[in-house]
């Protein structure tokens, strides 16, 4: 089997690609910005191959009109300009007609008669592509800088259409079983959370018609048995330990800031699982974990006797703060004073049984997605570089195949 050599520059040269540079900050202005509308990729949301949807900003149909040449297409491959050069999004049919930001490059096949789409996106998921990104990228800057001259310039190796199809095919096979469990997760977590809500917002609960309720001016009216003081009589916020970057060796414990997980580290602080309540940054977030973790001091952990699965949802409802005038962030006193209202046992065991049988549905799934994504990265080099025949691999056919 032969494989051919190019750089992503001949592709242009021969009319089989585009790179295009994002609209210039003068054509997409801050007014341009809707709640609703048409989703924009800025760098922010640019992740390995997949969109980060936190923070997504939308545009209105008039300014999509207006600059539709920047419209992105299903294949499209995007790249941040500044701060992620060494990521890329590949866009899926589903993402077709979302918007390239300003701050974005995209490169288009205009033909894929020598190079698929969906190969290409798979070859710059490689280490030794990102490593490469990032040198060519750098150079002594203190943010790393793509062009369209350094994506010109990007080397391929490319085998035979029909062998670049089969590679798309096995990686792929894995990346949707994985989305499809992300799915299911998500609609696990739904169904948690509205339990909890169906329960304990709206009191209807098992057995809430044979309970005597009560008025109370700070929680509202709640079942007469459950108990009302604070939230300190039951729950402690302890302080997370200072664990710079620098400091931290890779391990299979989390790091835990206040926007959730920010690295890892090869001991933990806390035993799993456990909570985390941002102090400082994300104030008032709310984290669950599995695992044993690291709360760096940007966090609090929980330590409290009542069940974990009860706390999480309850500490998510709370009215937290930002009251820390001096450095903005969460008063733990502030926080211990609020109310919080205590069921009774019997509703209390009642929802932890059912919330643990969702969360033990929710970690099988993600033990399944980690396998998945172990064996598609120790696939994907292998593959895309001509190290392992395709014809040697075999698709995982269902999701038990990676359990």
């Amino acid at each position: 089997m032969t494989w051919s050599a190019c750089m992503v520059g001949d592709l242009v040269t021969s009319g089989e690609a585009e790179v295009k540079t994002g609209p210039f900050g003068t054509q997409l202005r801050a007014s341009d910005y809707v709640d609703e509308g048409t989703p924009v990729i800025n760098v922010r949301n640019i992740g390995f191959g997949g969109i980060r949807k936190e923070k997504l900003e939308f545009i209105a149909d008039e300014t999509v009109q207006r600059l539709s040449s920047h419209l992105l297409k299903s294949g499209d491959i995007v790249f941040g300009r500044k701060g992620a050069v060494e990521r890329h999004v590949f866009i899926r049919d589903e993402q077709n007609a979302w918007f390239q930001g300003s701050d974005c490059l995209r490169l288009r096949l205009v033909s894929e008669s020598r190079v698929l789409a969906r190969f290409l996106s798979y070859v710059f998921l490689t280490k030794a592509h990102q490593f490469w990104m990032m040198q060519q990228c750098s150079h002594g800057a203190t943010m790393a800088s793509l062009n369209q001259d350094i994506i010109k310039r990007i080397q391929l190796s490319l085998p035979p259409l029909t062998t670049q199809r089969h590679i798309a095919s096995i990686l792929s096979t894995y990346d949707d079983l994985i989305e499809n469990n992300t799915r299911r997760i998500a609609i696990l977590e739904e169904m948690a959370r509205r339990l909890y809500e169906e329960w304990f917002v709206k009191f209807r609960f098992p057995g809430h018609e044979e309970v005597s309720f009560v008025d109370d001016d700070e929680v509202g009216r709640h079942p007469n048995d459950w108990e009302r003081k604070t939230l300190k009589d039951y729950i402690e916020l302890a302080y997370g330990k200072a664990l710079k970057a620098s400091d931290r060796v890779q391990g299979p414990y989390p790091v835990f800031g206040s926007s959730g997980v920010v690295g890892s580290h090869n001991n933990y602080l806390v035993e799993g699982p456990g909570i985390i309540v941002g102090r400082k940054g994300n104030v008032g977030s709310v984290h669950w974990t599995d695992e044993s973790f690291c709360p760096i001091d940007t966090v609090y952990y929980v330590k409290t006797k009542l069940p974990l699965e009860y706390v999480f949802f309850n500490l998510q409802h709370q009215n937290f703060i930002n009251n820390d005038a001096a450095v903005p962030g969460l008063n733990r006193n502030q926080a211990y004073s609020l109310p919080f209202l205590r069921p009774s046992d019997t509703i209390l065991d009642a929802f932890k049984e059912h919330a643990a049988r969702l969360y033990e549905l929710i970690r099988l799934l993600q033990r399944k997605n980690t396998n998945l994504r172990a064996q598609r990265d120790l696939l994907l080099p292998k593959l895309v570089s001509g190290q392992i025949d395709v014809s040697e691999v075999e698709l995982p056919g269902t999701e038990e195949a990676a359990a």
